[in-house]
């Protein structure tokens, strides 16, 4: 395991040419308007990640209104909870062109619309296009820039930031959970979608409170951090210099390009001022193509980004550590959510159906779940504790619940293990910080977005293929091994892919043979 945070560094720019000045601290990063993105973010987790946490209230509404078999009316909600988490790659391409302010206030004109169009559906096939469809991509676009916004703000406490905000998907649980029951009561549910539409305009407002940090307070970040990787810095195995070189290349031909697009916009600017003695149509028209020109910059520059990310020299897939990574998240999801679906057919299995209704064991790893993130996020913090220790540790602890789990028949014994299910997830609020140290602050917004689209693949066909394996079997307990084991996979090549990228006794690395 490594021995700190700083060890699994991994960015992509050239810090060399950083001087080593003293740099004032700005009050922005960790701390000031920091926090406003925090609350931006945790109002987030409870519109998007809290609402589809209570989609099981629609669902038997979907189910009576439609007559459709459980499976197909599951799809519904799978497909709003996949699409959410997989359109994240393609998020990171409106990310790099627009800013996440724009990305999260477009995103929540469209999931809006997707729950306003949904109450008006006339069949189930209606409900993919609408609701899973058009609100799962809305919600994809408001996710990814809430928790992007978070890293570029925070420094010495990202993972106790990242915590109190995704601790939002708790209390939306239980916040959306009621208002939905509550609404379809007494409004009936297609009444309940377009007032939970009206409420979802509120994610531009979370949208509009992204401000985006200026390039000097980007620049004064990048300086804390490579100051304090520098002693680090030998530890980089040959490919993550490689990459460096390669980044620094691909942003000398950004560099070089931006410069020849501006020598375009200034002809035209220029050509714009000597016109307005000829004519005013020849203004208007070349203030149009002064438009045109900056908007294909933008895309352009955001999409050249974009792609060398992920197909270019600087390819993030490069990185061994955070391939292992992408491997493990295609496994992981399916371990938490799992649980939720196939525990209360496991309490009616024991006939301990009294107990879980005074106290339901999904409700206590939804409870635990939140103190989990915030716990995990303070200790993360601390600056004699290493993030990826904490991460590997809570991975054990998790998976060994699963696995542990189908043996137990008692609902003090149930109850328990749940409880540590809820704690040990806490992790999710951990795996921005994991991700930001593998691939750098530039690079988040494209990795992470790989990352839940990983996720999102696991959250799809994760519980499908649970309920295959029982229709094989009649048995719940191999959904949990099954599940436990492969899940186990993914944390071997987080181990092991380290081990690797360590560099071997004698080895020089690129800047020591250059020197």
């Amino acid at each position: 395991m490594y021995a700190s945070r700083e060890d699994i560094g991994y960015d992509f720019g050239d810090d060399s040419k950083v001087g080593s000045k003293p740099i004032k601290p700005n009050p922005n990063i960790d701390g000031g308007w920091a926090w406003m993105i925090v609350l931006s973010s945790f109002l987030v987790h409870i519109l998007i990640m809290g609402s589809q946490m209570a989609l099981g209230i629609l669902n038997m509404e979907w189910l009576e209104e439609f007559n459709q078999s459980r499976g197909l009316t599951a799809w519904v909600s799978s497909l709003s909870m996949g699409i959410t988490l997989i359109v994240g790659p393609f998020i990171g391409l409106f990310i790099s062109m627009c800013g996440c302010r724009k990305t999260a206030i477009i995103g929540g004109i469209l999931n809006a619309l997707g729950w306003i169009l949904s109450a008006y559906a006339s069949n189930v096939h209606y409900l993919f296009l609408t609701f899973g469809v058009t609100a799962g991509i809305g919600s994809g676009m408001v996710y990814l820039p809430a928790v992007v916004m978070v890293g570029q703000y925070f420094q010495k406490r990202r993972a106790l930031a990242q915590g109190l905000s995704t601790t939002g998907t708790g209390f939306g649980a239980f916040l959306m959970t009621a208002l939905l029951k509550y609404l379809c009561t007494e409004f009936g549910w297609r009444n309940a979608m377009f007032i939970q539409g009206a409420i979802s305009l509120n994610l531009c407002v979370c949208g509009a409170l992204m401000r985006p940090l200026s390039l000097k307070d980007v620049s004064e970040k990048y300086v804390v951090r490579s100051n304090s990787e520098d002693n680090q810095a030998k530890a980089l195995s040959h490919s993550t210099e490689t990459i460096k070189s390669n980044g620094v290349l691909s942003e000398e031909l950004g560099k070089k390009e931006e410069a020849t697009n501006e020598e375009v916009l200034d002809s035209i600017q220029h050509i714009e001022t000597g016109g307005k003695s000829r004519s005013g149509r020849n203004i208007h028209g070349l203030r149009i193509l002064k438009t045109v020109s900056q908007l294909t910059v933008t895309v352009r520059k955001g999409f050249a980004i974009w792609y060398s990310s992920y197909f270019g020299a600087a390819s993030l897939f490069t990185n061994r550590v955070f391939v292992a990574f992408i491997i493990w998240a295609l496994f992981a999801y399916s371990s938490f959510v799992i649980p939720f679906i196939h525990l209360p057919e496991i309490v009616k299995q024991y006939n301990l159906s009294r107990q879980n209704n005074i106290f339901p064991l999904t409700s206590i790893i939804a409870i635990v779940h939140i103190f989990g993130k915030v716990i995990l996020g303070i200790i993360s913090d601390l600056p004699c504790i290493s993030t990826w220790n904490v991460f590997l540790m809570a991975n054990f602890t998790l998976v060994t619940c699963i696995l542990t789990l189908p043996l137990l028949q008692t609902y003090v014994g149930l109850a328990v293990v749940c409880a540590l299910i809820g704690f040990s997830s806490g992790y999710f609020s951990l795996m921005p910080v994991v991700t930001e140290d593998l691939v750098g602050i530039k690079h988040l917004a494209n990795a992470y977005g790989i990352i839940i689209c990983a996720n999102g693949i696991s959250a799809l066909f994760g519980p499908p293929f649970a309920g295959w394996i029982y229709d094989i079997t009649q048995k719940y307990d191999f959904s949990f091994y099954i599940s436990g084991l492969l899940y186990m996979v993914g944390i071997i090549f987080l181990l092991i892919q380290p081990c690797i990228q360590k560099k071997q006794p004698g080895e020089k690395s690129t800047e020591e043979a250059q020197v």
